[in-house]
C-alpha cells in the first residue's frame, strides 16, 4: 500500500470512528481533549462537531494555520507527556490521539507512558480515541467499526 492510500486510510478510520462517537455514543461530562495538535486537522472537525465543550489541545508548538488556533488558555504547549500529566484527574469526556511516528521503536517508547496518561486523564465512560493501540486495564476497546481496517485506529471507553 502506498503511503498516500495509508495516509487516506488512517484518516478515514479517524474521522469515522469520531462520527460514530457524535452520532452513536453518549458521552459524559466534561471536556475533549486533543492529544497532538499537528497541522489542525482533526482539532477543527472536533471543533465543529463537538464545539458545545471545551477543547484543550496538547502540543510541542503551535504550528497549524492560525485559523486553527485554540483560545490560549485552551493551548497547553511543551512536551506532551510532561503537559500531560496537568490533566489527569481533570475528567474529560473524550481524549483523541494521534501522536504515533510510524516508527515503531519510537512509538514503543510513547505507549509507556500515553495509555496511563489517557486513561487518567478520563472521567469513568469516557470515551479515548488513538492512532496507537492503547493498552490499559481501565480501557475497554470498543468494536471496530466495519469500514476501518484491523490496527489502523482504536477507540476505548473508560471503566472504574
Amino acid at each position: 500500500m502506498s503511503r498516500l492510500d495509508s495516509f487516506i486510510n488512517r484518516m478515514t478510520a479517524q474521522r469515522d470512528i469520531l462520527n460514530h462517537i457524535r452520532d452513536a455514543l453518549s458521552l459524559p461530562d466534561g471536556a475533549v481533549l486533543e492529544v497532538g495538535l499537528g497541522n489542525g486537522r482533526t482539532y477543527s472537525h472536533l471543533r465543529e462537531n463537538f464545539g458545545d465543550r471545551r477543547i484543550v489541545v496538547f502540543d510541542r508548538q503551535f504550528a497549524a494555520h492560525k485559523t486553527l488556533a485554540p483560545e490560549p488558555e485552551d493551548f497547553i504547549e511543551g512536551e506532551i507527556r510532561e503537559t500531560g500529566q496537568g490533566f489527569v484527574g481533570k475528567g474529560a469526556a473524550l481524549v483523541h490521539s494521534d501522536i504515533g511516528t510510524g516508527y515503531p521503536e519510537k512509538d514503543a517508547i510513547t505507549l509507556q507512558w500515553l495509555p496511563d496518561m489517557v486513561a487518567g486523564m478520563l472521567t469513568e465512560g469516557g470515551i479515548a480515541v488513538s492512532g496507537l493501540p492503547l493498552s490499559h486495564p481501565q480501557l475497554e476497546e470498543l468494536p471496530r467499526l466495519p469500514n476501518v481496517e484491523e490496527g489502523r485506529y482504536f477507540y476505548y471507553r473508560k471503566t472504574v
